[in-house]
Parts: structure tokens; C-alpha cells; sequence
């Protein structure tokens, strides 16, 4: 049978990092592939309480609709915690979405026809991409150093392209990179915005995921007209089960979110939103918080100084200071994927780097997670990938 599907099918591809974690759910192996959080740092006993307690007491709430913007409380709960990244927000500029991945859906949905010009980091979010490319768009990459994306070229960029719709970043401990743009970058970024008309996708899964020095302000801080939309979760910092993030923006911006979730699902899981309402009443989360910053940065050190130990000098990587991943670079003429088959032959998985640029190249490089796996179990992980990279120089 051959269906007649839309021509905007041909360019979605299955998520590789999807796929490999199909291989990870094998009990023998060693994933630093997926940007899992440690499924020790769920708050379980807490969750049987609340989930007890919210059927008992709110039971008929929990299970009826509610408004597409989302649970009062929690849009109020969440404005109040992105104090701590500088933004000021009411709940009326909250809107609850089903993961921030539905919000980077939404942005394509509300901006992009075929052709349009999307500018990113490069490399930049899987994810991000794969969201994106169902829309059409023409994809231009900004170069980025250690300060975050460069603004000269972008610059350059956004005077010589037409139709450019948005620029995408993830200024805080980048996924795949681990870099943090610097606060000069973060406020050149809005003056190129407000100088161009350019809308901003500011997504941040892992700005409090911070192991060193003070929390930097967002992007959406320096916003002074209302062009930055700012993405968030709650997968990392509580449980991605739970499938909750935001989009925060000003009013006409936002409403154009709400108008296409309206369209997509009605509204996000009413239970989820009460259960994590409720948590974030009864417990403290900045201290939940605290104890997965504790555990990744254990993780983080000990994978760095086993790659420092093992990798071959020829081998460059990244050292975040916070968030899930380190970026690494091979010689260019190494190919990552030929090595994660290898490296799987060793019953380790990680995501080759090429992924991460929707335009293509730059093989040699991968992504690292060490936020899933237990300390004994990172070092024997990176050991034999050690030994598969030794084996390619050779």
C-alpha cells in the first residue's frame, strides 16, 4: 500500500538519539548517550505522598480538563523560581507545555514557512533540529567559542540572509557542547535582535544545573521588546516522565503559543501539573536541586579525569560547568559514527557528533553524557572508549 503523505514527511528522519536509546535499555550497556537524568534523583516517596494526597483532595480536579494555559498555581510557582535566572514574569506569561521539546514544536509551528531562515549555534540541539526540519526551513549555522555564539558573524549573518524567522541558542551549558555564553554575548544577542527584528528561542533545560560560580542571567533578562521567548523544563531538575516545561513570553508572543497548543492537545496532563504544584509547596525544590548538582558534578569529574588519563592527547573535550554533557573532537580524519559501531562492540554507546549539524560535516566529533551513569561504571565506559579511539589513531 502507498499512501499519499505530505511532502514535509520526507524530511523527518528518526531522532538518532532515540534510536540509540532503544540499544541503552540493554542492561550491559554503558550509555553516555541520552541526556538522561540519574533515575536515583527522583523524588519517589514524595511523589507517593502528593499523588495520594491530590486524588484525595483534588481527585476531581486532577482528573477533569483544565485551561490550556495551565494550572494556575504552578504558572504562578514557576514565575517566581525564574527569579534565580533574572527574569521577571507574572503567570500570565507562563504558558505549561508537555516538555520543552512541545514548545520548540510550537515555535516552528508559529514561524516557519518553507524557505525560512533559521540561525543557530553550531552545533546545536538534535532535538532542536528534528523539530524544526518538519517546517522546511534553510538552516544557517553560527560558528561559537567557549564565550557562546559569535556575534561578529552573526552579525553578518543576519544582515545578508532574508526572511530570517528566529535565532535558536541554548546559552547555559549548550547541548551538545557543555559551553555558557558569556553576559556580553547574552546582551549582544538582543541588540542584534531588536536591530534586525528577529524573534529569540532562548531554551533553557539546565540553568540550574550549575556546579561552579553564580547562575547567569537568561537571554530573556535583557529582552527589551519582547521578542525573546523563553523555554524550560522540569525533566532535568525533577523527572522527564512527567512531561512538563513552559514557554515564557509577553502577551501577543505568547499567545500565539496558547493558539497552537490549543490546536495540538488541548492542554498539558491536569494530574502532572497538580503533583508537581503541590511538591513545589510542601518541599523545597532548590534543595532537591542541590542534590542532583552533587551527584553530576562527582560524575562530571570523574569522567573528565578518566578521559584526561585515557584519551590520547590527539583528543580534545569540552569542561562544562554544569548541565549533562561534554563535547569531544577528534582528528578530522576520524569518523565518529564507524566508531560508536566499534565502541557498541564494547558495550558502550555515546551520539556521534555530526548529528548536531542540520547542515551537515564535522564527523568527528561526539557527545558525551555523564549525568546516567554511576562513577565505577563511567570509568569503565570511558576506558573502552579510550582504547576504541587508540585503536582508530593506529
Amino acid at each position: 500500500m502507498s499512501l499519499n503523505y505530505a511532502k514535509r514527511m520526507d524530511n523527518i528522519k528518526a531522532s538518532e538519539i532515540r534510536e540509540l536509546l532503544k540499544l541503552t535499555q540493554q542492561p550491559n550497556i554503558i550509555s553516555f548517550a541520552g541526556g538522561m537524568p540519574a533515575s536515583e534523583s527522583f523524588p519517589l516517596e514524595e511523589l507517593l505522598k502528593i499523588n495520594k494526597d491530590v486524588l484525595e483532595n483534588q481527585g476531581t480536579v486532577a482528573l477533569q480538563y483544565g485551561p490550556t494555559e495551565g494550572y494556575a498555581p504552578l504558572r504562578e510557582a514557576i514565575a517566581k523560581r525564574l527569579e534565580k535566572l533574572s527574569v521577571k514574569a507574572e503567570a500570565d506569561n507562563v504558558l505549561i507545555t508537555s516538555g520543552s521539546q512541545q514548545g520548540l514544536d510550537f515555535a516552528a509551528k508559529i514561524f516557519i514557512n518553507p524557505g525560512d531562515v533559521i540561525v543557530c549555534e553550531s552545533p546545536t540541539y538534535l532535538g532542536a533540529i528534528n523539530a524544526f526540519k518538519a517546517y522546511e526551513p534553510k538552516f544557517v549555522e553560527v560558528p561559537t567559542d567557549d564565550d557562546g555564539m559569535d556575534m561578529e558573524e552573526l552579525d553578518r549573518v543576519l544582515s545578508s540572509n532574508e526572511n530570517v524567522k528566529f535565532i535558536y541558542v541554548i546559552p547555559d551549558f549548550q547541548n551538545p557542547s557543555g559551553k555558557t555564553w558569556s553576559v556580553e554575548r547574552r546582551k549582544k544577542l538582543v541588540e542584534l535582535g531588536n536591530k534586525y527584528n528577529v524573534a529569540i528561542i532562548e531554551d533553557n533545560p539546565y540553568g540550574e544545573l550549575r556546579f561552579e560560580g553564580e547562575i547567569l542571567p537568561a537571554i530573556k533578562h535583557y529582552d527589551t521588546e519582547g521578542r525573546v521567548a523563553f523555554l524550560g523544563t522540569f525533566s532535568k531538575i525533577f523527572s522527564p516522565g512527567v512531561r512538563l516545561g513552559w514557554v515564557v513570553a509577553e502577551e501577543e508572543f505568547l499567545n500565539k503559543f496558547i493558539l497552537v497548543k490549543q490546536g495540538a492537545d488541548l492542554q498539558s496532563s491536569t494530574i502532572s501539573q497538580l503533583e508537581l504544584a503541590r511538591f513545589l509547596e510542601l518541599y523545597d525544590m532548590d534543595a532537591h536541586i542541590q542534590k542532583i548538582i552533587d551527584l553530576y558534578r562527582v560524575r562530571r569529574d570523574v569522567m573528565l579525569k578518566t578521559m584526561e588519563e585515557e584519551f590520547p592527547k590527539e583528543v580534545k573535550y569540552t569542561y562544562p560547568n554544569g548541565g549533562l554533557f561534554t563535547w569531544v573532537v577528534l582528528p578530522e580524519y576520524m569518523n565518529a559514527r564507524e566508531l560508536a559501531i566499534k565502541a557498541l562492540e564494547k558495550n558502550v554507546a555515546y551520539v556521534p557528533g555530526g548529528s548536531f549539524y542540520p547542515n551537515g560535516g564535522n564527523e568527528n566529533t561526539m557527545r558525551l553524557n555523564y549525568s546516567s551513569m554511576n562513577e565505577e561504571k563511567i570509568k569503565e565506559g570511558i576506558k573502552s572508549l579510550a582504547q576504541v579511539i587508540k585503536e582508530a589513531l593506529k
